[in-house]
């Protein structure tokens, strides 16, 4: 039984209710009755001797591929999972501290929700768990991200059956939802970050030229698809020539990028599909009526929905403001924790994992 603490019970009255997508590509703060604060890169650049973070967020990400010597820029995330603990856990720190600079706070002391891939493993979640509360956080918990973006999306998780599929930068986390509890999840490991891969490993084979993350980023907003497109679109590529070693720019199109991100998006398709195979009878009756709702920051590639409702034959939609909803989610939590408690995932246990801690 937890001793009462009155300074830490005074320091949580002044503190404020956050909501944490702590993202491969993005991180989101979300503040309880104030929206989404904080919408930065999960970039840190470190002095390469000391490892100390320099900066972090934009001003980090600022610095990929021209960082001086001495410092590197680095994402502390990979595939949705902590792969840095220590400055994830200076990430973290920064955010909650940032959240809370208009505020009359000195020392947060915040009860946090940060969203996980619900294929995590328990150290991984641990991990989750640690670097949050040495961020400074007075409780800490946990829920699976598909679950949060279900919530921020205003899907009703009380009701029949619902499928939420959010496809941020590291991860894909598909969900089935019924009656206040997720029936069937998967957690795949090919998102916006592939989708990345592909257009870079595409321009260097066909036109022997080198393009780094962030051009493959700007090529994949820009002209990637996953159906074909009313009007195709053509763009300026920049890079560094295998051949000559020289600067070179390119013209790509749509249908292009479309081929490059194939392989990738099919893969999604396909464990959508595996899911929807698993599921029992009642709950595709239920999705015929509910749809299939998208969200996550990749959700918002051209023709996506197009292109899983051909597929699929059930109603596919975008959710309002893709980006912002496991953030959104995770800070509703807080309106109604009793309401949600089913859904929040334990470091000793996890409900809805196949092996036991």
């Amino acid at each position: 039984m937890a001793i009462w603490n009155p300074i830490k019970w005074l320091l949580g009255l002044l503190s404020l209710d956050l909501g944490i997508d702590l993202g491969t590509a993005n991180t989101l703060v979300n503040v309880r009755g104030k929206g989404i604060v904080i919408n930065e890169p999960s970039w840190v650049a470190i002095d390469k001797r000391t490892r100390e973070p320099q900066r972090i967020g934009a001003a980090a990400k600022a610095m990929v591929g021209r960082a001086p010597a001495n410092m590197v820029a680095m994402r502390p995330l990979r595939d949705g999972v902590i792969s840095e603990f220590d400055i994830t856990q200076a990430m973290l720190e920064y955010f909650i501290h940032k959240a809370h600079e208009n505020s009359i706070v000195l020392f947060p002391h915040s009860r946090v929700v940060v969203g996980i891939p619900s294929g995590a493993t328990e150290v991984e979640k641990r991990a989750v768990y640690d670097a949050t509360m040495s961020a400074g956080a007075r409780e800490a918990y946990m829920i699976h991200e598909p679950a949060a973006a279900a919530i921020g999306a205003g899907m009703p998780i009380d009701g029949y059956g619902n499928m939420i599929v959010d496809i941020g930068g590291g991860t894909t986390e598909i969900a089935i939802i019924s009656m206040g509890g997720i029936v069937i999840s998967r957690s795949l490991r090919v998102a916006g970050d592939e989708l990345d891969q592909d257009i870079i490993e595409y321009i260097r084979s066909k036109y022997n030229l080198f393009i780094g993350e962030q051009m493959a980023e700007k090529i994949k907003i820009a002209l990637g698809s996953a159906y074909p497109l009313k009007e195709e679109k053509t763009a300026d590529v920049r890079g560094r020539n295998l051949i000559t070693g020289l600067p070179e720019a390119i013209e790509v199109s749509s249908i292009e990028i479309r081929e490059a991100l194939a392989p990738s998006v099919q893969v999604i398709i396909d464990t959508i599909k595996d899911a929807l195979d698993e599921s029992p009878p009642e709950i595709l009756a239920d999705l015929m009526d509910s749809g299939i709702c998208l969200a996550g920051g990749t959700s918002q590639l051209q023709g996506l929905a197009e292109r899983l409702a051909n597929e699929i034959r059930v109603r596919v939609w975008v959710a309002e403001d893709p980006l912002t909803c496991v953030a959104r989610g995770c800070g509703m939590i807080f309106d109604d924790v009793e309401q949600y408690e089913g859904l929040l995932v334990g470091i000793e246990r996890d409900p809805y994992s196949s092996g036991q801690s």
